[in-house]
Formats: C-alpha cells, structure tokens, sequence
C-alpha cells in the first residue's frame, strides 16, 4: 500500500484548519442566545481568519512538488536570438519564452521558423542547427502538436540532437504552417493538460507576431 505523500498532507491543513475554525464559529453563532458587540467583532475577525487559511491552501495546492524523477538537464544555461529579427519580435519571444520557463515544468526551448532557428533558450543543447525529422515534419504537415511523454522510449528521439542528450519529455508545437515550438522537460510525464493548452496559446500568439513580421 503506498504511503501518503507527507507534503501533500501538510499543504492540506490550512484548509482543514480554515474549514473546521467556520464551522465552530457558526455553531457557536447559533447557539448564543444574545450576541454581544464584542461577540460580533471576534466573529467576523474568526471568518476573516478561516478564509485566510482555506485561501493559503488553496495557493499551496498549486505549488507543483518537483517530480520524484526528475533529472538536471546536461548543458549550460543561455538565451540565443536571431540576430536579424526586429526589437518587436526580440521583446515578445522573449516574454513569450520567459512564460513558458516559469509557468511550465520547461527547462530548454528551441524555437524554429520558416528554416530557421529563431530562438533557444534555457538548457542549451550541443547542436545549434535544426533539421526537422519525421516527428517535427509530422507536426508542420498535420498542423497537431505532438507531446512525447518519455523521450526515451521513442527511437526517433535521435532527431532532438539540438536539445540537452537526458531530455525526459518534449512538446512539439506548431506554429503555424511554416515553425514549431520544441520545448524540452526534465521529467517524463510532467505537462498537464493546462500546460498544454497554455502552450498552444502562446504558439497561436506568436504565429500571428511571426508572419506579420515577415516582408510581403
């Protein structure tokens, strides 16, 4: 039988606590026969109070615990842009990319746009250029975000040369008909579908950014 996972526990207690401190206050609101001015006050202070803690927990249950296998990335930290694209765009891939870095259990990101490398970012990997395989050609033909869950179980996980080598899980996002968005993660299984879906607005976003960049 598994074990409770202990920090779980403890992120829900103020909620517990917060529920348990209303309800007393409620009950014992309905069974005063006459309610005092001071009575009053420490009542609505309890309320405040409980709220307060049922709030906090609410907070702590988004904190995503690092997952149990999650490995350090190999490669050195960095932020690459193509030197030819205008202050504009510079400024929204990097707010876009800054995103996805702290909202998204991403580590590395590589952008890729009509031929070219546009973007990396985070954990660099050893290779610099992109040459689509059959997975990133499957994205660009179906218009479909692939997500490998575990990398390492794929054989075709040889063509993501341009991510760190101990990549655990890799999003392909298109972007539009001509780029993708390739984000790397350091642990299998690790976007939600809220990741998911929070990724192909931004992808949608900076498809519309790209081609309005692009000469008539």
């Amino acid at each position: 039988m598994a074990k409770p996972d202990q920090n779980q526990v403890l992120r829900q207690l103020p909620i517990v606590a917060g529920i348990l401190a209303g309800t007393l206050l409620l009950i014992n609101r309905l069974l005063t026969p006459v309610l005092t001015d001071s009575q009053a006050r420490s009542d609505v202070l309890g309320v405040i109070l409980s709220a307060l803690l049922i709030l906090t927990g609410l907070l702590w249950q988004r904190i995503q615990p690092t997952p149990p296998d999650a490995v350090i990335l190999a490669g050195e930290e960095g932020f690459e842009l193509a030197p030819d694209l205008s202050e504009g765009v510079k400024t929204e891939l990097a707010w876009a990319t800054h995103l996805l870095l702290t909202n998204t259990v991403t580590k590395s990101i590589v952008l890729w746009y009509d031929g070219h490398v546009l973007l990396r970012r985070g954990i660099l990997g050893p290779a610099v250029e992109v040459q689509p395989g059959a997975i990133v050609q499957r994205v660009l033909t179906t218009q479909r975000p692939v997500y490998l869950v575990n990398l390492n179980l794929y054989p075709g996980k040889i063509e993501f040369n341009y991510l760190p080598e101990n990549t655990q899980g890799v999003i392909c996002q298109p972007i539009g008909s001509q780029g993708v968005l390739i984000l790397a993660a350091n642990a299998p299984r690790s976007y939600t579908k809220q990741d998911e879906n929070w990724i192909a607005g931004i992808a949608d976003k900076l498809e519309i950014t790209l081609r309005q960049a692009q000469p008539v």
